[in-house]
């Protein structure tokens, strides 16, 4: 454990120093300016959050005013992590649930350093592990012990319960840091709701043999959500451009339904690098924050 925690600690001062050099203000995060209060009130300009509009004040006939937060210092940031037997596809290096432990592992001791409330609650088709938010390097080791020590309980899927079971457990606004490959359906209705209702942040892991399936001829698949083998014929009728096909639809369809529920939204593949992409979240965060 020690020996994970100074892994996982190199990637998260990497990714800072990365942070101090690119970007510029007080925005040097993924997590602060989530966690707000009501401040005041100003005119809107344009870009601005149309969920922040005070349309009571705004129907009085004086011009269209938007609410100003301030940031809540006891915000919290829950990682919502997938653990269902879909993410365990990939190399023997390294697979979806390694790359999604490893960016919750180093977000986490993030989020400790800059003083937020860290909470991780992880899910298969049924609560698997509920850390609730806390401070403090006695947190992050506790958090840590749950993400990469957890054994599972099932390894079913259900999307639709994880976001419903946080709708009901989280009732003060936080940031909450999703980390799934969204291999399911009909889950859409209660993200939307998480969205609306928290500072949501989604992180889709995938890895290139969902894109760029083989054609080996007659192959056993075996289901390890539902525990049983499949025989399929990979070469029979385009099998693997129907799978890249649908994959690559499955994405664009989700990173269109963040886009429009402004919801921040990154893809991240097993073969990278993690500090790169999570700097493209910081300055994502980082220019939405500066828009506020």
């Amino acid at each position: 454990m020690n020996q994970l925690i100074k892994k996982l600690r190199r990637y998260e001062i990497t990714m800072r120093k990365v942070a101090n050099s690119h970007l510029q203000g007080d925005h040097q995060s993924i997590f602060k300016g989530a966690g707000l209060e009501f401040d005041d009130l100003r005119p809107y300009q344009y870009g601005d959050d149309i969920r922040t509009i005070e349309w009571k004040v705004s129907a009085k006939g004086h011009g269209t005013f938007v609410k100003t937060f301030k940031e809540d210092k006891d915000q919290a940031v829950y990682f919502l992590l997938d653990i269902s037997g879909s993410q365990d596809i990939g190399s023997k290096e390294r697979k979806k649930i390694d790359l999604g432990r490893e960016i919750a592992g180093v977000l986490t001791l993030a989020g400790i350093h800059e003083g937020s409330q860290v909470g991780l609650i992880s899910y298969s088709d049924e609560k698997e592990k509920i850390i609730l938010p806390g401070k403090g390097s006695r947190q992050a080791v506790k958090i840590i012990k749950g993400i990469f020590n957890h054994k599972n309980r099932s390894l079913g899927t259900d999307l639709y319960g994880m976001f419903t079971f946080c709708l009901n457990l989280i009732k003060k606004r936080s940031v909450i840091i999703v980390i799934s490959d969204f291999i399911d359906e009909n889950y859409e209705k209660p993200l939307k709701a998480l969205a609306n209702k928290h500072d949501l942040v989604v992180l889709q892991m995938t890895d290139p043999i969902e894109s760029a399936l083989p054609s080996l001829g007659i192959i056993p698949v075996f289901d390890k959500e539902g525990g049983k083998t499949t025989w399929v014929n990979t070469a029979f009728g385009g099998f693997s451009r129907k799978i890249s096909t649908s994959f690559s639809s499955d994405r664009v369809k989700l990173k269109d339904f963040c886009k429009k529920n402004q919801i921040n939204y990154l893809q991240i593949d097993t073969q990278q690098d993690i500090v790169l992409p999570l700097m493209e979240l910081f300055k994502l965060r980082n220019k939405t924050m500066k828009r506020g």
